[in-house]
């Protein structure tokens, strides 16, 4: 996970840049539409995160996990994280 790490800290960055960046537009009353340009690109980047954190998940902890004979505990992590996705 190595990789994955250093990549999902340097997206936290990102979002975290970006978020500093909406609340300073915010504060100095910029345009709406370019605030929420700004929130739809953290947006975006959380999605990709997640989908790094999901991947990773998927390759690592749950083969693990199943190794282990915890597959029906993981299954229904699994699926409590579809339910709140599809609920978006």
């Amino acid at each position: 996970m190595r990789a994955e790490k250093t990549d999902v800290l340097k997206r936290l960055s990102y979002i975290e840049g970006h978020l500093k960046g909406i609340r300073k537009m915010v504060d100095e009353d910029k345009y709406c539409v370019d605030i929420l340009r700004q929130t739809y690109a953290v947006r975006m980047a959380i999605e990709k995160l997640e989908a790094i954190i999901l991947e990773n998940h998927l390759h690592t902890c749950v083969p693990e996990a199943i190794t282990n004979g915890r597959a029906e505990e993981v299954i229904d992590e699994l699926v409590q994280l579809y339910s709140l996705a599809a609920n978006r």
